[in-house]
């Protein structure tokens, strides 16, 4: 059975979540910094689905390993789906949290004409070096306020309201937020099929392998004339 699985991301929040959420899984969970710095893909997508491909089957590829890439954002109504895709650069391409999180307020200032809702979307993609991939899918509803609150969480977690916990996401436990958040849902599906999954990147791998070589092929050749 296949052994490890490289979590694909630089976001050492991210992380945390995986790693918390894969503790019990009996594949050995690596990230990129247990490899050194490899190049970054650019991720140009148009939807989650496309980023999170691109990121799990270029580490996949660069480290010839199976590996797991997400791509999440926030998705708000009244602002026609955006952030999106582009949530994590929304503000910018170097934006803090903050700024992007003040960007959301303005914005919905103009615009939102008093809806509020929005969700928080996760596509996990699994990838094997070769190319095929296995995707899962996480989604949670809330609402966005109009201040932060929390000191916990990442990203817009302090403006996001989920109205089941009376919370921002900032303000749950890991724990709390594990149950319920998007990301969360995402990997419990892949927790929940890690069997399956397993066995999957195995055949995958191995179908991936160069058939041996004949020897009976070269064993009456001359290749003197040939170097």
């Amino acid at each position: 059975m296949i052994q490890m699985l490289v979590i694909a991301t630089q976001n050492k929040n991210k992380l945390a979540e995986f790693k918390e959420i894969l503790k019990d899984v009996a594949i050995e969970v690596k990230s990129l910094a247990d490899f050194g710095p490899i190049p970054e893909p650019v991720e140009d997508g148009d939807t989650f689905d496309e980023n999170a491909y691109k990121k799990a089957h270029h580490t996949a590829k660069v480290l010839g390993l199976p590996a797991i890439a997400d791509d999440s954002g926030l998705v708000v109504d009244a602002l026609g789906g955006t952030p999106g895709v582009h949530s994590a650069r929304y503000a910018g391409e170097n934006a803090t949290d903050d700024e992007n999180c003040r960007k959301l307020l303005q914005e919905l200032e103009v615009k939102g004409e008093g809806n509020r809702k929005a969700h928080f979307t996760c596509v996990l993609s699994i990838a094997v070096p070769s190319g095929p991939a296995l995707t899962y899918e996480g989604k949670c509803d809330g609402i966005i306020l109009r201040e932060p609150r929390g000191e916990s969480g990442f990203g817009y977690d302090p403006l996001f309201y989920f109205e089941q916990h009376n919370k921002t996401f900032a303000e749950l436990t890991m724990e709390e937020k594990n149950k319920v958040s998007h990301r969360g849902k995402a990997l419990k599906e892949v927790k929940s099929e890690i069997n399956m999954i397993a066995r999957w990147l195995e055949q995958r791998l191995i179908e991936e392998k160069p058939a041996k070589p004949d020897h009976d092929h070269f064993r009456d050749n001359d290749w003197s004339e040939e170097m």
